[in-house]
């Protein structure tokens, strides 16, 4: 059929060309036996004018080639069909972006794509071995320059630090990719005011718990459980008394004045009675005070007062801290009109990038305090797009960093991370080792189910046995070649020279035997880890968002080297 349709199309061009040559040529010739002889030969004939029968000659032998050309073009096109078009593999996924790690011993790049990056990074090594400077500052640059020139899609971030230097790298990044006026430092200049208990969305048992996990951070072991339960009740009730005298407004000197002074308790319950008196408040609000009220005057009243001195004591270790310093309260108490951060909301909407910068050698207790609450309070509005049911994919990705993570790690940082892939969050996280989360949490059980969730491994030189053993196991084990050597001796004949006071042997023989044989072993062994990876150099264990990669020795690039 295709054969025939081509075969129609080029006899009808060849008849109509021949048509159009016809019409024009033909009151040319004088005669119809010259015209046939023409048609048939059109260089045969009799040059009677040579100037016209050049002409004609020649210009019938260029229309002749145009015309047949052009035919055999069309043909060559295949235009009488359409070309099916090309389907593309579903295996082969084009993504947008891809973080660089390092280069192997060959000098390729190691990348691992955006899909990956949702399955978290843990950077892991002893001082000096170079994770913020090879690792941890690279990795913030690249992820600050993606997308950087569009409003809806450059990267919302927040980044915590002990040193107190890290916001200074972010500032230059952000100057390169003109980002500057989304970097909020938040430390005690005054700049940037933030209340951690303004959050009217959430309820007041949720405020509570969290001051409870911080409390947790400060805590050594387990016995202060008891304590800590009753502390966070007494938080959530001082919580609801304070929203309902207060217009919603919670601050830790309110909660600080009502735990420990009684006078104070009492004016504000005045206050409440009167409001309560002229039908101010809704039912939701009559609820909760009476469930407050249950609570101080049957409960809390009736504690002896060393029960209470030890609950105070508790409460306080947490509102001293924003009380006792005049910059500190000035930053985290604030009024309500002097508010100019509300949260990580318009990190998650607008791409803000939050930057704590509170030295931990300075403030010690207050700036592990303010990071633990700046990453949960992070963390719930991220996981608050998975409760939303938003469409995600038209949603920007978010970034959380931490180094020295073992500063600020919590038991809900497990369930996070591994619901934080849904919600397009990206965390990356550097610690000493592992024996560092441990020694934070009291919990091995919890460092293994962190762990486990930061998928994408960066293993430093490192001196800690736990971290190794865990490393070791993940990356398995391999047959490797092993070798033995005996050497033997056999004599007829042996005496013992009592001069010399040594044997002596006759006909002896000595062997020497060689043998290899094959033994299961871990691909790295410890003195790898502990003495062969250099400075700037690791062990990955990555992942390309479906599959692991085989686990290699790379070298990073440190971010002052270009």
């Amino acid at each position: 059929m295709l054969f025939f349709k081509r075969f129609l199309v080029c006899f009808i061009f060849t008849f109509i060309s021949f048509l159009i040559y016809w019409s024009i040529f033909s009151p040319i010739y004088h005669s119809e036996v010259i015209l046939i002889s023409f048609a048939i030969h059109p260089f045969n004939i009799v040059e009677e004018q040579p100037l016209i029968w050049n002409i004609i000659k020649y210009s019938s032998f260029l229309f002749y080639f145009v015309s047949h050309a052009s035919i055999y073009f069309l043909i060559s096109q295949k235009i009488f069909y359409k070309k099916p078009k090309k389907q593309k593999s579903p295996l082969k996924q084009i993504h947008p972006f891809s973080l660089l790690i390092g280069l192997d011993s060959q000098k390729n790049r190691i990348t691992i794509p955006e899909k990956s990056l949702y399955q978290n990074i843990l950077v892991t090594g002893t001082i000096g071995t170079g994770k913020t400077s090879s690792a941890m500052y690279p990795f913030t640059k690249q992820l600050m320059e993606y997308k950087s020139n569009r409003t809806k899609e450059k990267l919302g971030m927040l980044i915590l630090d002990v040193k107190g230097n890290y916001f200074l790298q972010v500032q230059k990044y952000a100057e390169k990719c003109q980002r500057q006026n989304d970097v909020l430092v938040l430390d005690l200049s005054g700049t940037i005011k933030f209340n951690p208990l303004h959050k009217p969305q959430l309820k007041a048992s949720v405020l509570a718990n969290r001051l409870k996990t911080i409390l947790l951070l400060f805590s050594p072991n387990n016995t202060e459980s008891f304590w800590l339960e009753k502390v966070e009740q007494i938080l959530t009730e001082c919580i609801k008394l304070c929203r309902l005298y207060n217009n919603g407004y919670v601050t830790f000197e309110e909660l600080h004045n009502l735990v420990m002074f009684p006078n104070y308790y009492e004016e504000k319950i005045e206050i409440l009675r009167d409001l309560f008196l002229q039908d101010y408040f809704s039912k939701e609000d009559c609820y909760h005070l009476l469930s407050a009220l249950n609570f101080f005057e049957k409960e809390y009243s009736m504690l002896d007062e060393r029960t209470k001195s030890i609950l105070k004591s508790e409460v306080t270790r947490i509102t001293n801290l924003f009380l006792s310093d005049y910059e500190v309260k000035k930053v985290f108490c604030p009024s309500m009109n002097e508010i100019n951060f509300f949260g990580f909301h318009d990190v998650l909407e607008k791409g803000k990038i939050v930057v704590l910068n509170l030295n931990i050698s300075e403030y010690q207790n207050l700036a592990k305090m303010i990071a633990a609450y700046l990453k949960l309070d992070f963390q719930t509005e991220v996981l608050n797009r998975l409760a939303n049911n938003s469409h995600l994919d038209d949603k920007r990705s978010v970034c959380f960093i931490s180094d020295e993570y073992h500063e600020y790690v919590t038991l809900s940082d497990s369930s996070f991370f591994s619901q934080s892939r849904e919600a397009k969050c990206i965390n990356i996280v550097a610690t000493q080792s592992y024996t560092s989360l441990l020694n934070t949490l009291n919990n091995s059980s919890s460092v293994k189910v962190i762990v486990q969730n930061l998928v994408n491994k960066l293993w430093f030189r490192s001196d800690d046995i736990f971290t190794i053993e865990d490393a070791q196991k993940q990356i398995g084990k391999e047959e490797k070649e092993k070798f033995s050597k005996t050497i033997s001796e056999n004599a007829k004949e042996t005496n013992f020279n009592y001069l010399y006071r040594r044997f002596h042997s006759k006909n002896s023989n000595l062997s020497e035997s060689f043998n290899s044989y094959f033994q299961t072993d871990f691909i790295y062994d410890t003195n790898f880890f502990t003495r062969n990876l250099e400075t700037f150099s690791c062990v990955c264990f990555l992942s390309d968002g479906t599959t692991i990669l085989p686990p290699q020795k790379i070298h990073l690039i440190p971010y002052f080297k270009k």
